[in-house]
């Protein structure tokens, strides 16, 4: 059985729950950012023109809840899924070590992207936003997605 079937749900499943962690339950930051790990996870499994499709559908999503930096997540998850969808090509298998490491700088370059593209206003200092918190964040999203990978590898083969 095709592993795609189960990215696509798994990304409907992720993206509603992300939202319901970080606005309904009022979770917020301490929530894991399962819109990287949805977008990451599926890009690996599609072309580039649909991660990058998704990737703006989910920043758009994030988007709506930002009304000062509003198109910053947009771009930062539009090239994050191209950039995934890119090491589909270069690298080739899913060790634990390459979905940690995956999974790890490309929540690092949502950050990254998100910081550049923000207001002057609104920007922390890069290593207190991006390397600080977004090295925690890139941790979390890291052993998040690797429990959720696995998951979905035994679904797909079963």
């Amino acid at each position: 059985m095709s592993k795609r079937p189960v990215i696509w749900v798994l990304v409907g499943i992720l993206s509603v729950l992300h939202f319901v962690l970080h606005v309904g339950l009022g979770i917020g930051r301490a929530a894991p950012d399962l819109l990287t790990i949805a977008l990451l996870l599926m890009a690996r499994e599609v072309g580039v023109g649909s991660a990058a499709g998704a990737g703006l559908v989910l920043g758009l999503l994030e988007d709506s809840l930002s009304v000062l930096a509003f198109g910053a997540n947009t771009v930062a998850m539009t090239m994050v899924g191209i950039l995934g969808a890119l090491t589909r090509d270069l690298f080739v298998g899913d060790s634990r070590l390459f979905v940690v490491s995956y999974l790890f700088l490309g929540k690092l370059a949502r950050d990254f992207g998100h910081w550049v593209l923000v207001g002057d206003e609104l920007r922390q200092p890069f290593s207190e936003q991006v390397l600080v918190q977004g090295g925690i964040a890139a941790v979390y999203v890291a052993a998040i997605g690797l429990g959720l990978t696995f998951a979905v590898r035994l679904t797909a083969e079963s």
